[in-house]
């Protein structure tokens, strides 16, 4: 694997979200690193917002696993919007492992428009951290 700069972080470039012809919520997620290098991840889930969601926030796990050339398993435990104090955080909990170590992250990020892209952003907080030791280390 190659070490790339250790202030560069992963970056969303694009994002899509579409309802399937069979019934189904799809997301494509496209992460670039600092060197225009791009990693896509691609997931479907339930038609349901909340599968909206799931789906999301796993197109963003298998592109993230892929930046790392398989180095991070990452599993989407839960994901959730919650609303309070008139506002829309989406919350991830994950799973990674990484060189036999497993731990549990959570990310989170405020809904400014579309809630799918907040999946996306909020598991890219909650791996933000590992992602840079593990694919900078």
């Amino acid at each position: 694997m190659r070490r790339r700069d250790v202030h560069q972080r992963v970056r969303l470039t694009d994002c899509t979200f579409e309802r399937t012809g069979e019934g189904e919520r799809y997301a494509r997620v496209v992460l670039a690193w600092g060197s225009g290098e791009e990693f896509v991840g691609e997931a479907t889930a339930d038609a349901s917002a909340q599968g909206a969601l799931r789906a999301a926030a796993e197109a963003t796990a298998a592109a993230l696993v892929h930046a790392s050339e398989g180095r991070v398993q990452l599993d989407v435990l839960a994901v959730k919007a919650v609303e309070g104090y008139d506002t829309i955080v989406v919350v991830v909990s994950l799973q990674s492992e990484s060189s036999g170590i497993v731990e549990r992250l959570v990310g989170s990020c405020l809904i400014r428009g579309q809630p799918d892209r907040g999946a996306v952003l909020a598991v890219l907080s909650g791996t933000n951290r590992l992602f840079g030791k593990v694919v900078n280390g």
